[in-house]
């Protein structure tokens, strides 16, 4: 192996170490990463921005200027109240209604976004009904990561996958991904209420206390509620349409979202570009350039073929080795560096004889997603949620969250194995 490779791998491991121990902010570390990558002429500047996938970052941006500027309504607090009363205060019927509207909300706003509106909303219920929340955070977080899987937009590996694979439209990702999503959400969701029944119960007092909420005023400013929906719903429309208007995903994202701020003004526009998580675009940025050093190298190329020397390049055992490895790696590795590595050593994959690489994706995509399920840092969605609560004073221990999310995770990947096995071999 040259000298250049070992160099790159060198600095991705000790990056990918690095944001595992959480001494360091993961984006300084891929961003110096990155930065090194091009000091030590592994790729150049040129190539460097070559690999940035703007299409994968505008998307991002898009959907965040949308949510967060709805957000600012009043009417995800408004849905989680009104959820409550619906439920009558019942502490289990409010958890499987939260985790299911989590669900729903990251297939369609993405996972990281939904968790961030959902956990205030949780954490607001249980002080009401003086019930503990872990119980509904740990919830919201399985539901976000089982919801984001379904679609193109709902989870940032599929964002990455769709972006890198322009046959595998929004249309393909809801198709292929949200029949098997619905299983496992209809599997899980009866589990998490088996786990955490002996500890959620109410006083008759603090129920009837939630009861006397009331949903008045909770709605901020209505006028701009209505201009947020009528502007989501068109770029949803055109997520669905996308293929037919020959337009990538990011453009119609961003479309939507500037549309909006000229409807709401200069007011608006200043906090809504406050409101977007710029550490996580700058951390996918360095990331790109630092899986761009190990594609420039052959470092991706010689990692496709080994895989494909295992599998005898059988497509059945190819993806079920994606599927399995991705979930496993992806449990206690952030999933969104472990993708950025994939994609390209699949795309190798296809350049050396196999032919079908659709369940190769699918199958990545299902690993990652679900596979965030596993530990408390596998998906950045988990680590959002986690530094929430920890704000609110209540700590979830690495260890705790894997008792419960790890076997969860595992039945979830079953269920996949199986689907992928009748769906299409």
């Amino acid at each position: 192996m040259e000298q250049q490779a070992i160099l790159a791998i060198g600095i991705f491991l000790l990056t990918y170490a690095l944001i595992i121990s959480e001494k360091i902010h993961r984006t300084l570390l891929a961003m110096a990463g990155a930065v090194l990558m091009i000091m030590l002429g592994i790729i150049d500047q040129e190539s460097a921005i070559h690999h940035i996938d703007f299409n994968t970052l505008g998307l991002l941006i898009g959907m965040m200027i949308i949510v967060n500027t709805t957000a600012e309504t009043g009417v995800f607090n408004y849905i989680g109240i009104w959820t409550a009363k619906r439920a009558k205060g019942n502490p289990l019927t409010i958890l499987w209604l939260l985790a299911l509207i989590t669900a729903v909300g990251s297939a369609f706003l993405d996972n990281v976004t939904t968790i961030i509106l959902m956990v205030p909303v949780a954490f607001s219920i249980t002080r009401h009904l003086k019930v503990k929340p872990f119980p509904y955070v740990f919830s919201l977080i399985i539901a976000s990561n089982i919801g984001g899987t379904a679609t193109l937009i709902g989870d940032p590996p599929n964002i990455m996958i769709g972006s890198a694979v322009q046959e595998l439209t929004f249309m393909a990702f809801l198709q292929n991904l949200a029949p098997v999503t619905i299983l496992i959400l209809a599997g899980t969701l009866p589990l998490l209420l088996l786990i955490f029944r002996r500890g959620l119960t109410a006083s008759k007092e603090n129920r009837e206390s939630m009861m006397g909420m009331s949903l008045e005023g909770l709605i901020s400013n209505r006028k701009l509620l209505i201009q947020c929906l009528v502007i989501l719903g068109l770029t949803l429309l055109g997520f669905f349409l996308h293929q037919t208007l020959h337009l990538e995903s990011a453009t119609i994202a961003l479309a939507g979202a500037f549309l909006l701020l000229l409807l709401t003004g200069e007011h608006v526009m200043e906090k809504a570009f406050r409101s977007v998580e710029w550490p996580t675009i700058f951390f996918f940025v360095g990331l790109f350039v630092l899986v761009g050093g190990l594609i420039e190298t052959g470092t991706i190329k010689q990692l496709a073929e080994r895989a494909i020397d295992l599998t005898g390049g059988d497509p059945l055992f190819t993806s079920m080795l994606i599927l399995w490895l991705s979930a496993i790696a992806s449990a206690f590795l952030d999933n969104i560096p472990f993708v950025a590595t994939m994609i390209p050593m699949i795309q190798d994959m296809g350049n050396m004889g196999i032919t079908n690489l659709e369940p190769l994706w699918w199958s990545l995509a299902l690993g990652a997603c679900l596979g965030g399920n596993g530990s408390l840092i596998g998906a950045s969605a988990n680590l959002i949620a986690a530094g929430m609560a920890a704000k609110e004073g209540e700590s979830i221990p690495f260890l705790k969250f894997l008792k419960f999310g790890f076997p969860l995770m595992l039945l979830s990947i079953v269920i996949c194995s199986a689907y992928i096995l009748i769906r299409y071999f």
